[in-house]
């Protein structure tokens, strides 16, 4: 049967989370599901690069799913799109090889975590952006956020419900900055553990507003405790860039429009 590679981009704060669950809760793989029944004519199942949690949005999200339908590949793109629900559409698809498969051939996955840093809450950023009333030192946090980078145990950073089999992780790019107003957060890794980024934005925070400094934070990622961590940060700011394929699978990556950075 033939395979197809999906690119999803979706507003998290609309669904509870990536992953189907009973009794009809939202979910974006429910309401993807139910789309490309309707195109294909036959139940359809889908599987993530990676799956997000409830508030957590995603820019590129790849899926693959098999269908014998015959259909135009517009059919696959507009036609799902029009019975899916606000929120959510499909930005392309591509036919690949009936062996690709979406989680376990991503070589890595990127995350950004947008910040605002203000007395008051922006009302217009909610659910798009996390927020802190503290003031915040960018370059402190900089400085302990290349702190993880390398190959690490992450435990510190890891929910107590993470079914990973192991904490080590290799971060190529951990990066702070401020753009249009707001505090950036760039995470790279070849894989990641659950809540790893907003712990790690937790953390962070506790850096910026002078409660842990550098040496702090060093520590806390050496001892390889959640207990000693701060708490974990809001979902609102979280966004799943997309994965990394080898290029034997030919997966082709859309360009992120300006206006979602």
């Amino acid at each position: 049967m033939p395979r197809y590679a999906l690119t999803l981009s979706y507003d998290g704060s609309r669904f509870f989370g990536w992953q189907k669950q009973a009794g009809g809760t939202p979910t974006v793989q429910a309401a993807l599901e139910h789309a490309l029944a309707g195109i294909a004519g036959h139940p359809v199942a889908v599987t993530a690069a990676g799956r997000t949690d409830t508030g957590v949005h995603a820019l590129a999200q790849t899926v693959h799913f098999d269908s014998d339908a015959v259909r135009p590949q517009q059919a696959w793109v507009r036609g799902v799109n029009a019975l899916l629900p606000a929120g959510v559409a499909v930005l392309q698809v591509q036919e690949t090889d009936p062996h690709f498969h979406a989680r376990f051939d991503a070589c890595a996955r990127s995350y950004r975590y947008l910040l605002a840093s203000a007395p008051v809450r922006p009302p217009l950023l909610a659910g798009r952006a996390g927020w802190t009333h503290y003031p915040l030192d960018t370059a402190a946090m900089s400085r302990a956020a290349a702190l993880l980078e390398g190959e690490h145990d992450f435990s510190s950073f890891r929910a107590s419900q993470c079914q990973a089999k192991s904490p080590v992780k290799t971060l190529y790019c951990a990066r702070v900055a401020e753009s249009a107003g707001l505090i950036r957060f760039d995470f790279h890794a070849n894989a990641f553990l659950h809540h790893m980024i907003r712990n790690i934005v937790g953390a962070l925070v506790y850096v910026g507003s002078g409660r842990l400094d550098t040496a702090d934070f060093a520590a806390l990622l050496a001892c390889r405790s959640r207990l000693s961590a701060p708490p974990t940060f809001m979902p609102d700011g979280l966004y799943f860039v997309g994965a990394d394929y080898p290029p034997q699978w030919q997966i082709r990556q859309p360009e992120i429009p300006e206006w979602l950075w």
